[in-house]
């Protein structure tokens, strides 16, 4: 079945078909002839360095100071470089959009895609004392690397910026120089491979001396002069003086074929196209002067006409050509889009593109060709969405995407996220290879670099608002993206308030999770923007990450006020550790004292770890209080309270704590009389540290009446408490006589019943008898049976007539088993009764 779509540029080398995409045509400056330049262009659709050629003569237009400028894809500039460093050999691009440039005296140069120098280091070594021949800039897994070739013809490599530089092996000897050379990566490892004559060298680290293979061509030949790998450095091109290429695998222990160009004169270029469905490559690219030539592995060829002057790009899958007026990539066409469109083509794909095409038109015949693919439905579908990824062309896209959703619905239960997730990456790929951003990147690219990667790049060229609709239509965190976006403000926007304007409109959307004001504080404050700072800060409702940069900013009042209205006492305490280490102690005494959680957590910390520094804040504050508290601790601690309550009463004075103070007053006589009772011959043991009651105790036990009567006077104690001190002490003495006068002299502020308590204690119950007599007549009864008085608790109940105590007095008497007992208190029992 005939059917020809978007096939114009292909051609075919046998037995494959292979394609040139247009990419946006380049507008360069009037100024920039690539015929006169050097030209390093980043993979993956990113920038281009362009420098004059030094070894060409060039009529001078402006200035003839050297500068390396930068272009995207389309030729819009966006940086250069005043070259003024010296000697430069080679430039390159690192995996990252950097470029690095490096000089005759090995020291090495890094920009970024706008010109900005970012940091700068050497080989180093020889490398460094030796001029430098040629330089190449190589990838790895390690990292963007160096490789340099001495004038002595020693080989170093640099694997990236941070490892130190690596001497390959010695060439063997001979009086030939090497004409061309290549690096070759494995994994993190790296070696060199050099053409000399009719030979290849291979230098690795940790030989001797490097290896020759020779014997690679069956044509006479003079020398090798272009060396050239694939992109994943398993395939090896060889370029001979004679135009003889020989292609192999890069251990050279395969070889795919050898092809005579017929050409004598030198290739610009020689790349290797890989294929677009996997990681292999079947042909090269060779670019003369007006001239482009593909040669794949089965010796046939594909040549076109070309601008004078044109630069290879190697690809992942591909090759690009810059020239003066055109950007094209060569590709390898992917299976799928021949299946679709190739001439004759009988896949079901194909059948179900032509359907969809009839059923737009109308036509009975979509039916006709839906049946020839309706067994193979879903294998169709798959390859429409599939092809549709390879193509650059927004309307070969719709179709084979509207195929695709025509044919899914004869498909029971199909699944759409594919065909979605692919209908979104499309969109974000068209938007990339628009000419106002200028990354023509692939489908097999973009999912390589991964959309992560991709945002990086657009935020670094300044697209935000591009970047953060593409992560919204992939469903990937924004908010990354803004913080980058506020960081670009802050480093060109002057005006602070118009600026965080700005930043409060954008992040006040709830939707964006994970803003953080602090972050893009953090970053006013390190471009000498501090009130900007300030005012990003007060809208972080986190204290815990307000409080950091407050500190470092040293707006310390800030940090107290921030961390104290969190109410996180670990964040106010490392807080307050921070700032006393960085002000007075004065200041920092009168800055706390304004926030009462910070001044109390701050008088703890002190209480625990330095006594004096918290009698400063309270001499600061005037605290008397406070003040005598700290003299009564020190006065305890030390064991001399007596010499300190002076002190410690007058603080109390002054602080108006009346009370504290007459204690203190108080104190300082008690122990002045207990140590002149100590000084007393006789004394016994010393009444030191007892209190007022236990000392008045002590000096009843001792027998002076007197000193205790007027201690019950000089501190007032109440005449009950007095009392039963006064009792105790006598019944402790068995002065039973001075107790029976004690009770008579006055009527008793207690009762009679702690007499009988004391009688009770000392197993008097002779003497308890006297004072029961004189106790309310309701507890006469129980106070007979404490003394064990049964004959007299039994009269005393009978004449009460108390039924309920009588029974009580039985179970006791019972327990006894006194007879006669028993028989008064049962006679007593049944009197009451009969009266009743």
């Amino acid at each position: 079945m005939p059917i020809m779509y978007n096939t114009g540029e292909w051609f075919k080398v046998r037995p494959d078909y292979y394609r040139k995409v247009e990419l946006a045509t380049p507008d360069w400056p009037i100024d920039i002839d690539l015929e006169y330049m050097q030209l390093v262009a980043a993979p993956y659709g990113g920038p281009l360095a362009v420098i004059r050629d030094m070894a060409q003569l060039v009529p001078v237009q402006g200035s003839s100071r050297s500068m390396i400028r930068i272009f995207d894809t389309t030729g819009n500039e966006t940086g250069h470089i005043l070259w003024n460093h010296g000697k430069l050999i080679s430039m390159g691009w690192s995996d990252t959009e950097e470029l690095i440039c490096v000089l005759e005296n090995a020291k090495v140069f890094v920009f970024d895609m706008f010109g900005n120098e970012k940091e700068s280091y050497s080989i180093g070594g020889e490398a460094s004392v030796i001029k430098i021949l040629e330089a190449k800039v190589f990838q790895s897994a390690a990292g963007t690397g160096v490789a340099v070739r001495t004038t002595s013809g020693r080989i170093f490599l640099k694997q990236n910026s941070n490892k130190s530089e690596r001497k390959l092996p010695d060439l063997p000897n001979s009086n030939v120089s090497c004409s061309c050379w290549e690096i070759i990566t494995e994994g993190r490892n790296s070696y060199c491979l050099l053409g000399r004559e009719r030979e290849v060298i291979k230098l690795m680290h940790g030989q001797t001396v490097g290896t020759i293979t020779a014997n690679l061509f069956e044509k006479p030949y003079d020398r090798i002069i272009k060396i050239s790998a694939s992109y994943n450095h398993q395939h090896l091109a060889l370029y001979t003086n004679t135009g003889l290429l020989w292609l192999g695998s890069v251990d050279m222990q395969q070889k795919y074929c050898e092809f005579d160009t017929g050409r004598k004169d030198k290739p610009l270029q020689i790349e290797w196209i890989m294929n677009t469905h996997n990681t292999d490559a079947d042909a090269v690219v060779i670019s003369y002067p007006s001239y482009l030539l593909i040669v794949n592995r089965n010796a046939d060829r594909s040549e076109f006409p070309y601008d004078p002057i044109m630069f290879l790009v190697a690809e992942m899958d591909g090759v690009r050509i810059i020239t003066q007026s055109s950007h094209e990539m060569i590709q390898r066409l992917p299976k799928c889009v021949e299946n679709i469109f190739a001439v004759n083509s009988q896949a079901p794909a194909s059948y179900l593109f032509e359907a969809q095409k009839k059923f737009e038109e109308k036509s009975y015949k979509s039916d006709e060709y839906l049946s020839m693919c309706r067994s193979n439905i879903e294998l169709a579908v798959n390859e429409c969405i599939e092809a549709a990824t390879y193509e650059f062309c927004p309307e070969t896209q719709k179709s084979l995407m509207r195929t695709a959703y025509f044919g899914k619905g004869f498909i029971p239960s199909h699944n759409p996220e594919e065909y979605m997730h692919i209908l979104r990456i499309l969109r974000v790929l068209n938007t990339l290879r628009h000419e106002k951003i200028a990354i023509p990147l692939t489908y097999k690219q973009f999912t390589h670099l991964k959309p992560e990667v991709i945002l990086s790049r657009l935020v670094f060229r300044k697209h935000y608002g591009v970047a953060i609709q593409v992560a919204k239509h992939l469903k990937l965190p924004e908010s990354w993206i803004l913080e980058h976006w506020a960081y670009h403000k802050i480093m060109h926007d002057p005006n602070d308030n118009e600026v965080a304007r700005k930043i409060t409109e954008k992040f006040k959307n709830p939707s964006i999770e994970g803003i953080s004001y602090c972050n893009i504080a953090e970053k006013a404050h390190q471009s000498g923007r501090d009130k900007l700072a300030i005012i990003l800060l007060e809208m972080e409702p986190r204290a815990s990450l307000q409080v950091p940069l407050l500190l470092k900013m040293e707006e310390f009042e800030r940090a107290v006020a921030s961390a104290t209205q969190s109410g996180d006492t670990e964040l106010v305490t490392s807080v307050l550790l921070e700032i006393k280490k960085k002000m007075m102690l004065s200041n920092f005494h009168m800055l706390i004292r304004n926030y009462p959680l910070a001044l109390n957590i701050y008088k703890k910390i002190m209480s625990e770890s330095s006594r004096t520094a918290l009698y400063d804040i309270y001499n600061t504050e005037d605290d008397h209080k406070s003040i005598a508290e700290y003299h009564f601790n020190n006065a305890i601690d030390s064991e001399g309270l007596e010499s300190n309550l002076s002190l410690i009463g007058n603080s109390y004075s002054q602080g108006r704590c009346t009370v504290e103070a007459e204690l203190c007053a108080d104190t300082a006589r008690l122990l002045k009389m207990q140590k002149t009772h100590a000084n007393k011959p006789n004394g016994g043991e010393s009444m030191s540290g007892l209190s007022i009651h236990d000392t008045m105790l002590e000096l009843l036990r001792r027998g002076e009446l007197k000193e205790a009567e007027k201690m019950k006077t000089d501190y007032k104690v109440p005449d009950r408490r007095f009392w039963w001190m006064r009792i105790l002490t006598l019944a402790e003495r068995h002065n039973w006589t001075e107790l029976e006068k004690f009770s008579k002299s006055k009527k008793s502020p207690i009762g009679y019943e702690p007499f009988v308590e004391v009688c009770v204690q000392q197993e008097n119950a002779k003497e308890a008898q006297k004072y029961i007599a004189r106790c309310p007549d309701q507890r006469k009864v129980h106070w007979y049976m404490r003394a064990n008085l049964y004959d007299e608790a039994i009269d005393c109940a009978f004449e009460q007539r108390d039924m309920h105590c009588l029974y009580e007095l039985q179970l006791k008497i019972r327990v006894l088993r006194d007879q006669g007992l028993i028989e008064k208190i049962g006679n007593a029992i049944a009197m009451l009764e009969a009266r009743r």
